[in-house]
């Protein structure tokens, strides 16, 4: 089953932050949520229950699923010194 991708409006921010060389494989993570949303390597966040968390590089990538709806909804991706906060 693929997932639809929807991004919230602070995201676009954060990706216009992130230096071009990292860019492209963010955005291959992020299109690959949609055809696996739990891929390896993935962590469920704590105290959520449908927030989860990939890393590429220096940088994670929160995202929600919502399995009925087939809905991965991309929250942020920032430098994961950044990113909890």
């Amino acid at each position: 089953m693929n997932y639809v991708l929807r991004y919230e409006k602070r995201v676009l921010k954060d990706l216009d932050r992130i230096p071009q060389k990292d860019l492209a494989r963010i955005d291959k993570t992020i299109r690959s949520l949609a055809l696996q949303p739990h891929p390896a390597g993935v962590k469920k966040l704590v105290g959520e229950e449908h927030l989860y968390r990939v890393r590429q590089g220096d940088y994670r990538i929160v995202y929600a699923v919502d399995h009925k709806a087939g809905v991965v909804s991309i929250l942020g991706v920032r430098h994961r010194r950044d990113v909890y906060r």
